[in-house]
């Protein structure tokens, strides 16, 4: 029987640690290839931390246009077909017929993705293209809200907590309440699961909603947020140049170095009250 993908893996390491050495075992977060395929046809493969696989192959489809609603997606499973080398790492997904893509217009836009990347002007022009709207821009929020949801970030981040090795993305409401967490080796990913989770719960667009996130604020994270109605992005650490530029274009407040009772906010402060 074909075993189950797990986000955890249990090692032998030798640690150094004050002159002593000693062998113990630990966790490592766990890397795999998910194969997500539109009917019979293979649409791209990604390395992910298995869990969560269905949401994460709804988010991808959305924040890459390929679907707008819950209803285009007729059927999403895991573990298609015979073959157990598979087991566990293939999502395969029914389009509605009008959601149906040109593959081969697909493969070249992934395919020139993945090449040269998505860069400056060309990025910009992209996102500008899908016609997004600005968030919504009555939505507010208090700083002392702001700063009391890391703590709630890092408490809920469970695999991250046994091995050190995850990014993790979560949404939260104006009151602070987190409404849910995805943990994932890639940012990209964990954030693509939390909008998967929302578009499968026909919870989009996420008008009142603030999303957090590990690691740097980058031009991808801001575009996903702002396809899925996001007025808030949030990072512990530093947004990019690039970030910078399309959330201030499209009315997205980003907001950098959640530390303590520090951030910076580098666009759309109007949404942050100072109590």
């Amino acid at each position: 029987m074909a075993r189950k993908p797990r986000s955890v893996h249990l090692t032998q390491v030798t640690e150094w640690s004050d002159g002593k050495v000693r062998r113990k075992e630990d966790y490592l977060a766990a890397e795999e290839p998910l194969e997500i395929r539109l009917g019979a046809e293979p649409l791209i493969v990604t390395m992910r931390t298995p869990g969560h696989d269905l949401e994460l192959a709804a988010g991808f489809l959305f924040t890459e246009g390929l679907v707008r609603r819950r209803a285009h997606i007729v059927a999403l499973e895991e573990n298609p077909g015979d073959d157990p080398k598979n087991r566990g790492n293939v999502v395969r997904v029914e389009l509605a017929a009008d959601a149906a893509p040109d593959f081969e217009k697909l493969r070249r836009n992934f395919f020139a993705t993945s090449s040269c990347g998505v860069c400056g002007k060309t990025a910009i022009d992209a996102v500008r293209a899908r016609a997004l709207e600005p968030p919504n821009p009555d939505f507010r929020l208090s700083a002392e809200t702001l700063v009391r949801m890391p703590k709630a970030f890092e408490e809920s981040q469970a695999v991250f907590g046994r091995t050190g090795g995850l990014h993790a993305a979560a949404l939260f409401d104006e009151h602070g309440t987190m409404l849910v967490l995805r943990e994932d080796i890639g940012r990209h990913n964990a954030v693509d699961k939390v909008i998967g989770w929302a578009l499968l719960a026909e919870r989009l667009p996420l008008s009142r909603s603030v999303l957090l996130v590990s690691g740097r604020g980058g031009f991808e994270i801001v575009q996903k947020a702002i396809m899925a109605g996001i007025p808030v992005l949030a990072s512990v650490s530093a947004p990019s140049s690039l970030a910078v530029q399309l959330a201030r274009e499209l009315s997205l407040t980003l907001i950098g170095f959640v530390r303590g009772r520090r951030f910076v906010m580098y666009a759309g402060a109007e949404r942050i009250s100072k109590s």
